[in-house]
């Protein structure tokens, strides 16, 4: 992509998402992802009521008279990002192709982050860790980010959720909330990765997917390519038995998808590219808001 066309799309999500973080979500983000993190502020004389497991010993025994510590809400987050960018993101059927689809509502995330001071960072993936982007603050930062968004070339074509999870967990080490952005067209098997993230962080998946990718449309003998190995293949897509094979592949895998997050505690929610997104954060935000 040109440098001044790269520029004009930048400049375009920006002006759109960071509008809708400032006007419609600002207040749902923040009471969607409080800060979940505890700090100790200060000890004060027992009261009746307090849990006995926050008593401070060593100043009951100085003072001959119990003490606890008194904690408080760490309000500052670390929002990070894992954002597929395995070759199927550059489908685009029906809608918008799915690569801009999940540049907006990443962005939209990382400018309601910031409304709120939290740290925003991203990790790149395909079947390989393709990149990460530390957290940090700054309209800048989230420019940078963006860029990245439209215009990253990556070295795999495949995706491998279970490698960017483990990688994840091990590269950071406070607790983080997560979204996982992808279209999970993905062959492996991620729900021990997932649970175990999950456990550490909070982990929020956002399911991009074009309607194309459910279906096959009934236009005779066609040639198909997957985008992540590069085959191809002719496909007959007037005949019924081959369109059920694939609704029915699609529907397995959406199958494992949704109850692997369900099995692993994680909220999430599915976006067609020709789907207003917008609503869709509005209700995964009120949903988490309402707890």
């Amino acid at each position: 992509m040109e440098a001044s066309e790269l520029l004009k799309k930048v400049r375009k999500i920006e002006i759109k998402t960071r509008g809708l973080s400032q006007n419609i979500f600002a207040g749902e983000y923040h009471t969607a992802f409080k800060g979940r993190g505890m700090t100790f502020a200060e000890v004060r004389e027992y009261q009746y009521g307090d849990d006995v497991r926050d008593i401070d010993w060593n100043v009951t025994a100085r003072h001959n008279h119990p003490y606890v510590k008194v904690y408080e809400e760490e309000r500052e987050l670390t929002v990070m990002l894992l954002v597929d960018v395995s070759n199927s993101r550059n489908f685009g059927a029906v809608g918008e192709m799915k690569r801009e689809m999940i540049a907006e509502v990443a962005a939209t995330i990382a400018f309601s982050a910031i409304q709120n001071n939290d740290k925003i960072g991203v990790i790149f993936f395909s079947d390989k860790i393709e990149k990460f982007i530390p957290p940090k603050k700054g309209r800048k930062h989230i420019l940078f980010i963006i860029r990245e968004l439209l215009d990253f070339k990556p070295e795999n074509s495949g995706t491998d959720i279970s490698l960017v999870l483990k990688y994840f967990t091990d590269a950071l080490k406070k607790r983080c909330t997560t979204f996982l952005i992808s279209d999970f067209i993905d062959q492996h098997d991620y729900q021990t990765s997932l649970s175990v993230a999950g456990n550490k962080h909070d982990v929020i998946g956002i399911q991009i997917y074009d309607k194309r990718d459910s279906q096959l449309p009934n236009v005779g003998l066609i040639k198909i390519q997957d985008l992540e190995s590069g085959r191809e293949q002719w496909v007959n897509t007037s005949s019924g038995k081959v369109r059920k094979t694939y609704n029915r592949w699609w529907y397995e895998r959406q199958q494992y998808m949704t109850d692997t997050l369900q099995k692993c505690r994680v909220d999430s929610i599915s976006i067609a590219t020709d789907e207003d997104y917008v609503k869709s954060l509005m209700e995964l935000f009120k949903k988490r808001g309402v707890r």
